[in-house]
């Protein structure tokens, strides 16, 4: 399949060189001024929004910068109009019709029609990444250049919150396409200027965006692993804004005129699954000793005082289908005894794999908890793309990520990540998959929600993974920018940011 003949591809380049130059030396952008230099946590390796390849949340981060959605949640979940200015559900909700708002164009000025929707979904279903799992079943058909429609033969209330997901890419753009992911062209606030992965993107306002071209000059998301590197060149100037700030810096920042700091709760919750497929964590017994085996306490005391908090549920308090499980008790004596009586092997090192820097300590003080009863780790932080590849094909014994919900709702975590069929941790169980189904489909809101805390009752104490903490997610930022989104994922929104003394 070709790139569809329109400027949306074949003119990619100067189009977008064109169109920055347009932005900021005439009328619009050009009032915004200097521009914004960011820094979160998170490496941008990949921006294609379809792709399996490349770390998600630096996806995720980037995606929202450039491309639009059908649907996007607010701060607090609730979802909201993007490129589809209203939605409507048949009565028993198999069916969900979208319409979209008059006039979208795509950042080449060539218009976004429903025919592009539905090529991006089906890239997506082919590309299989991550985020397929949610639309098994699902087919889309394009009604008038304005509607399209999201059909499946069981009702899905959840669909909605499903494709926040969802980034819109002109039709035509194939699977393999790597080339053309160097400055794609898209719906969202910015476009890219130049993209160097694992270290700067670099945007400037899209002109056609239909909420109105950002004011802010340019846009870099710049990859800063060093925690007093990124803080120095905010002190500097030389950025204006990060997040995911290490607690011990917080107090010093806070301290700082020229400063502002303000931690947000997040919808994500650290996760650390077990792969149950590994013959020495097979046992629920076992792997809920592990769990026993850790202080987690303690270790967010030390770690996180101002923004972690013990988690006591597989999903964020911010997250419809949230409920609160009984806590697992720290008994590191217990944990072993119950460890020698299943019989585990002490001397095999269990694999745990992470991928971002930040959160090796964490990590250290779980290895060192497990050491001091016996437990051996190998404790291997991998690059994103290896991360995310090594973690679908489960190379791993442990797995260690900061695991958000897509559209604040359960369905796009619990009902894409636990079922049998889903494979992401070795873990099956049929009378789970039977609950998570019947919450999936139950239109009730109430009967959704009792479902889910069934469902996370067994995933908690089969101790699929531990659910140590949730976070929240501390930004920090140059008094002259404003106007900026605190996202609860350490996805901020700049469109409409604005940088004083212009």
């Amino acid at each position: 399949m070709g790139i569809r003949t329109s400027s949306k591809a074949t003119g990619l380049l100067a189009v977008a060189l064109v169109s920055a130059a347009c932005s900021i030396n005439s009328g619009g952008a050009a009032s915004g001024g200097k521009g914004v230099v960011a820094s979160g946590t998170f490496v941008i390796d990949n921006i294609d929004p379809g792709s399996a390849e490349g770390g998600a949340a630096g996806k995720e981060l980037a995606g929202q910068q450039i491309y639009g959605r059908l649907l996007k949640p607010n701060a607090t979940g609730t979802l909201q109009p993007d490129l589809a200015q209203s939605w409507k559900a048949n009565a028993d909700s198999t069916s969900w019709e979208f319409t979209l708002r008059s006039g979208l164009k795509f950042s080449d000025g060539s218009p976004l029609t429903s025919a592009d929707i539905v090529d991006t979904y089906q890239r997506l279903m082919k590309l299989n990444g991550p985020s397929a799992a949610n639309f098994k079943g699902v087919t889309v058909k394009a009604g008038s250049d304005t509607t399209v429609t999201f059909t499946e033969k069981s009702p899905d209330p959840a669909l909605p919150s499903k494709l926040t997901v969802l980034y819109i890419l002109p039709s035509g753009v194939p699977t393999d396409a790597a080339s053309y992911f160097a400055k794609p062209v898209g719906s969202g606030p910015f476009m890219v200027k130049s993209f160097k992965p694992s270290a700067d993107l670099t945007m400037v306002p899209n002109p056609n965006y239909w909420g109105g071209a950002p004011k802010i000059k340019s846009l870099t998301l710049r990859s800063i692993p060093d925690v007093s590197a990124r803080l120095t060149a905010l002190k500097t100037g030389e950025i204006s804004a990060v997040w995911g700030v290490p607690d011990d810096q917080l107090p010093s920042l806070q301290s700082d005129s020229s400063l502002k700091v303000q931690a947000v709760p997040s919808n994500a919750n650290i996760t650390m699954w077990f792969n149950s497929d590994t013959p020495a964590l097979k046992s629920a017994k076992v792997r809920r000793a592990l769990w026993e085996a850790v202080d987690y306490k303690s270790i967010i005391k030390q770690l996180y005082p101002e923004t972690g908090q013990l988690a006591d549920s597989p999903l964020a308090s911010t997250v419809f289908g949230y409920a609160p499980q009984s806590p697992v008790p720290y008994d590191p004596a217990a944990a072993k005894k119950a460890l020698q009586d299943a019989g585990f092997s002490f001397d095999k090192p269990l694999r745990l794999q992470f991928g971002q820097a930040a959160f090796k300590p964490f990590l250290q003080a779980v290895v060192s908890d497990w050491a001091k009863i016996g437990v051996k780790t190998d404790l291997l932080q991998k690059e994103q793309a290896v991360f995310i590849k090594d973690l679908l094909a489960l190379k791993w014994d442990v797995n260690f990520q900061q695991l958000g919900t897509a559209g604040y709702d359960a369905s796009t975590n619990l009902g894409r990540l636990y079922p049998c069929d889903a494979k992401r941790n070795g873990y099956c169980n049929p009378d789970l998959d039977k609950l998570l189904t019947k919450a999936g489909q139950a239109s009730d809101r109430s009967q959704r929600q009792q479902l889910y805390a069934q469902a996370e009752k067994i995933i908690w104490d089969d101790a699929v993974g531990m659910f140590p903490m949730t976070a929240k997610v501390a930004y920090v930022w140059n008094k002259n920018l404003s106007g900026f989104t605190l996202d609860a994922l350490g996805y901020p929104d700049f469109s409409k940011a604005v940088l004083s003394g212009s």
